[in-house]
């Protein structure tokens, strides 16, 4: 009996060991810092009058283990994230090796300048480890924005729809 409860407390340890090896490396949920680089951000407005922006998605890698994204996609009133367009070039999958790092282009269209949340908004994503396929929400930083008052912090899709809505009407101004 004393065996046989001994093999069991170290099948369990070996169980919770291997989970938390697992986890760490990143196989279970990787570990990525995801930055939108709005440098070249610029107004877009197409023979349809739709205004939209090209954003510059960054992933790093943090984790031991390498992983694929298999998809990007955010809800929230005032944007909307398009779909990879393979014909310009965007990639809709890109897997992103331990400790690499690999960017992603997409299309924002900016249905309603003023309905952009001011409150962070998160973006969901979809991943596929070595041990399989997931998907997660990340809440991307914060922006900082300059005026006479000083430099404030403001949530990312509000100072990305700022930024755009501005440049759309005043190009001279950004």
């Amino acid at each position: 009996m004393r065996q046989l409860s001994l093999v069991a407390v170290s099948g369990f340890l070996s169980l919770v060991i291997l989970s938390a090896f697992l986890w760490w490396s990143g196989a279970v949920t990787p570990y990525i810092r995801w930055s939108v680089d709005d440098f070249f951000l610029h107004a877009q407005v197409d023979e349809n009058g739709v205004l939209s922006a090209r954003v510059l998605i960054e992933l790093e890698n943090e984790g031991p283990a390498s992983f694929t994204l298999t998809g990007i996609s955010m809800e929230m009133p005032g944007l909307r994230l398009l779909p990879a367009d393979e014909k310009k070039g965007e990639r809709s999958v890109v897997t992103v090796e331990s400790g690499g790092y690999e960017a992603l282009e997409r299309r924002v269209v900016i249905t309603d300048c003023a309905a952009v949340p001011h409150e962070p908004q998160p973006v969901g994503f979809t991943y596929r480890t070595w041990i399989g396929s997931g998907s997660a929400e990340v809440t991307w930083n914060s922006w900082r924005v300059t005026g006479a008052g000083g430099s404030l912090p403001v949530a990312w899709q509000r100072g990305l729809a700022a930024k755009v809505c501005n440049n759309a009407v005043n190009p001279d101004l950004l």
